[in-house]
């Protein structure tokens, strides 16, 4: 439930608050694969939102709409009420400075420090002075606890570093919203306790939303206030970690136990025997 907020209980009936993020209708195809399928929902503000579900169900390709990285075929995008695809420039650029984004790999550039990779962001969207910029950076490092490395090169440092420093990036000019992809991928077990800490902690003291993306089952278990598993391009789940742990559905206890026979396999494996028969079939037509 949403609450209102402070100005709606002073100003006549209680309104509803603007979600973070609403996705409305939201569809896309690449030629026959329609990989997101009339999708809808809503993201309140405050909150940690996991995104999972099996390679190739979209969440890729739905974080790519999230940040405006990729157009509809049809839908709607809104970043705190604002439809990014109608958006004119300004706008969108205004809307981009509400969010921020830890990718994959970290996307540090290797031919600056961890600092100078910080300071990107707030150069570009700031005409604040080179002292503020400065202290900015420090600040935003000392969170993530990464204020001693501020003068390395990526190059210099560990993967599990990397990714604290492009969190740092990420949050360098105090966005509403923070988005992760994968950003475990390619950790150690207690590396990944440390990146699971810092979501939970940045999320309650900043007040950010945050929306990863991750097949981790004991990262979701350990960050989520709520979880949305994708499947067949569309919502095949929703709930608190709780509900996921309890749930029947075949096809949300197969992914979380990691099960090797299911639901989420049958599609493939009919594919695969099509593939099989009927390819094989047409291949050795071609051949005679």
């Amino acid at each position: 439930m949403i609450e209102p907020t402070a100005a709606d209980a002073n100003d006549g009936p209680p309104r509803a608050a603007t979600p973070a993020i609403s996705v409305r209708n939201l569809s896309k195809a690449y030629g026959d694969n329609r990989v997101l399928d009339n999708m809808s929902f809503d993201l309140e503000r405050g909150r940690v939102y996991v995104i999972m579900g099996p390679s190739g169900c979209g969440k890729s390709t739905l974080l790519r709409h999230m940040i405006g990285a990729e157009e509809a075929d049809a839908g709607q995008v809104l970043i705190d009420g604002l439809d990014l695809q109608s958006a004119n420039p300004r706008q969108r650029e205004e809307a981009k400075r509400k969010y921020g984004v830890l990718f994959q790999s970290a996307a540090l550039l290797n031919g600056l420090t961890v600092a100078e990779n910080v300071a990107l962001p707030i150069q570009r969207h700031t005409d604040l002075p080179r002292s503020t910029i400065d202290l900015m950076v420090k600040l935003k490092l000392e969170l993530v606890g990464m204020g001693n490395a501020a003068d390395k090169y990526p190059y210099e440092i560990s993967g599990g570093m990397k990714k604290r420093a492009g969190l740092a990036r990420a949050i360098a000019l105090d966005p509403a919203i923070v988005f992760y992809d994968e950003p475990s991928a390619g950790l150690d077990p207690v590396m990944i306790g440390v990146i699971d800490k810092l979501i939970r902690d940045l999320t309650a003291k900043l007040g950010i939303t945050s929306v990863v993306i991750t097949h981790e089952i004991p990262s979701i278990f350990r960050i989520a206030d709520e979880v949305l598993m994708l499947y067949g391009g569309r919502i095949a789940f929703r709930g608190t970690p709780q509900d996921l742990r309890n749930s029947t559905s075949p096809l949300v206890r197969q992914f979380v136990s990691g099960d090797p026979e299911g639901p989420i396999n049958a599609p493939r494996q009919l594919a695969d025997l099509s593939e099989r028969l009927i390819g094989g079939a047409r291949r050795k037509e071609a051949q005679a």
